[in-house]
């Protein structure tokens, strides 16, 4: 439900997202966290840091602007290393069961 309505508002289909190499280095690092918009009213110029799609691939690509049909999204701001949590878990699958495993022991803990 959060999910779709920051997409209504930012007019982003993916209004999050995680960097997960290196190669938007020294902007962006791996593992920050994107906040993209997408609003029709205002044109992506060339420069700005887009997220695009790229035909065959399920996972977009942050870099700067090349084509307006594959535009995901614009970085309007970002939260540093957020978004290892996430690396990690699809680099080390037992660590997201031992973060699962944290969060569910965290919910009957502090059951009321």
């Amino acid at each position: 439900m959060i999910w779709k309505g920051l997409m209504v508002v930012t007019g982003s289909g993916s209004p999050i997202v995680v960097v997960l190499c290196g190669s938007m280095e020294p902007a962006f690092h791996r593992g920050d966290l994107l906040f993209l918009t997408n609003y029709r009213d205002d044109p992506i110029r060339v420069g700005d840091i887009v997220v695009f799609k790229v035909e065959g691939r399920d996972i977009p690509i942050v870099h700067l602007w090349f084509d307006k049909k594959d535009i995901v999204g614009r970085a309007r701001g970002f939260v540093p290393y957020v978004g290892i949590v996430t690396i990690l878990m699809n680099d080390y699958p037992k660590f997201k069961y031992l973060v699962l495993g944290c969060l569910g022991l965290f919910v009957l803990v502090h059951r009321e």
